[in-house]
């Protein structure tokens, strides 16, 4: 089970490196890139499976705070996909978009951390 809980969390890990450093990467020309959309899908898949592995063994789960990071993560995942829908039909992504996803990202990292 410990391998099990390491692997998600690494993996979970690096999907919010994808959100994070795909938003940094283009700061200055603002938008949405697969990895920041396929990013925010990792988290929420290992976020549920992190849950899961947690409440089948002795550790307990915060459920409000892990509740206010889903809402967080939903509304990033709602963002990255409508980037992702404007990139594809060769639109301009709003700055707001795209500065939405990467900064609610560091949002839920923060949560994560300091909560």
């Amino acid at each position: 089970m410990d391998l099990l809980h390491a692997s998600l969390v690494f993996l979970h890990i690096l999907g919010a490196a994808a959100l994070v450093g795909g938003w940094l990467a283009t700061f200055k020309t603002p938008t949405v890139g697969l990895f920041q959309f396929a990013g925010a899908w990792v988290q929420l898949v290992t976020g549920v499976l992190l849950v899961g592995v947690n409440e089948m063994g002795d550790g307990g789960v915060n459920h409000v705070k892990i509740a206010v990071k889903l809402v967080v993560l939903v509304v990033i995942l709602a963002m990255a996909w409508t980037g992702r829908r404007k990139v594809k039909k060769n639109e301009p992504v709003p700055v707001g978009v795209a500065h939405a996803v990467g900064g609610l990202t560091l949002v839920n990292v923060a949560l994560a951390v300091f909560w």
